[in-house]
């Protein structure tokens, strides 16, 4: 047993078909580049999208990117080349992206949230309250947000002796997987992980929840029903995102918590839909909900067959 490295586990019962288990996961990984790039591509080349409800799609689009390159190296080689190795430093790196860009996606839903609820509440106040220069702070302060909450975790687990096997129980490196291999009182670490839990994926789904609810009072409450359907449809693919993000996150931690004998090959699952759902399905969202954005990508691939 190597002390520097961490072992990853692909499928487990299913290494012999490694190589056609990469084939959906190559389609996965490629969706997810290739449409958030292009959401991106679009909003910075189209003059008319520089607005908050656009910028902070293209923060999205950031984070989903941020999410799928986190993952896809060790996924890869695992499934390509057989490679289970990760050196310690490369294992704590991925463990750190990979929860500061969950954490990212959770904050920008919420600043996504907020930005509906002022364009269906108060839509008067909208173009002076949310102007370009408060949704960059904004994105700053989200950015400062998820990095000061992931670290704490990885100079927590840093200090703690691994001397239990060193093989993890899926093909990238989460905190809830490599905290089982330390043999050291891990209460602190507990504890705050469940505080940042907590504070940020919690806390950001009742604000979500409670922006929709006055966002649903404030519908109820206009006149007709095209204008409620508008409003509703204006919210339709954020709502989606919401759910694409949560139900999977509540999955895994429900598996974590109270399937623990469940077979190996559940939690392999849910964690690979965990961190695949988000950044595949968000592009495929607001490309087909958002009219600027689909019209924007055909622009683009037509744009080039012309030249």
């Amino acid at each position: 047993q190597d002390p520097f490295y961490f072992i990853l586990t692909g499928i487990p019962g299913f290494e012999a078909y490694h190589i056609w288990i990469s084939i959906p996961f190559c389609c996965l990984y490629t969706i997810s580049i290739m449409g958030n790039t292009a959401i991106l591509t679009v909003i910075r080349t189209e003059p008319s999208l520089v607005q908050p409800v656009y910028l902070f799609l293209s923060m999205l689009a950031l984070t989903d990117l941020g999410l799928t390159l986190s993952t896809l190296p060790t996924v890869m080689q695992l499934l390509w080349f057989n490679i289970q190795k990760i050196s310690f430093e490369g294992c704590f790196a991925q463990f750190f992206f990979l929860h500061a860009f969950s954490f990212m996606e959770s904050s920008v839903l919420l600043a996504m949230s907020f930005d509906r609820y002022m364009a269906i509440c108060r839509p008067l106040h909208y173009a002076t309250i949310l102007t370009n220069s408060v949704v960059s702070r904004m994105g700053l302060a989200i950015l400062c947000r998820c990095v000061l909450a992931a670290l704490p975790s990885l100079f927590l687990l840093k200090r703690l002796p691994f001397c239990r096997s060193h093989l993890l129980s899926h093909s990238c490196c989460l905190h809830q997987d490599m905290i089982r291999l330390v043999c050291a009182d891990i209460r602190v670490n507990n504890w705050y992980a469940f505080a940042v839990v907590l504070l940020i994926i919690v806390m950001d789904l009742l604000l979500i929840m409670l922006s929709y609810t006055l966002i649903l009072k404030s519908i109820l409450g206009t006149a007709s029903w095209t204008e409620r359907l508008r409003a509703l449809n204006n919210c339709l693919s954020h709502m989606l995102a919401v759910l694409v993000l949560y139900v999977p996150m509540v999955g895994v931690s429900m598996t974590h918590r109270f399937a623990k004998h469940a077979p190996p090959i559940v939690h392999v699952i849910m964690a690979n839909i965990y961190l695949l759902a988000p950044p595949v399905m968000n592009p495929i969202i607001y490309s087909v909900k958002t009219k600027q954005i689909h019209q924007g990508i055909f622009h683009l691939l037509f744009q080039r067959k012309m030249h």
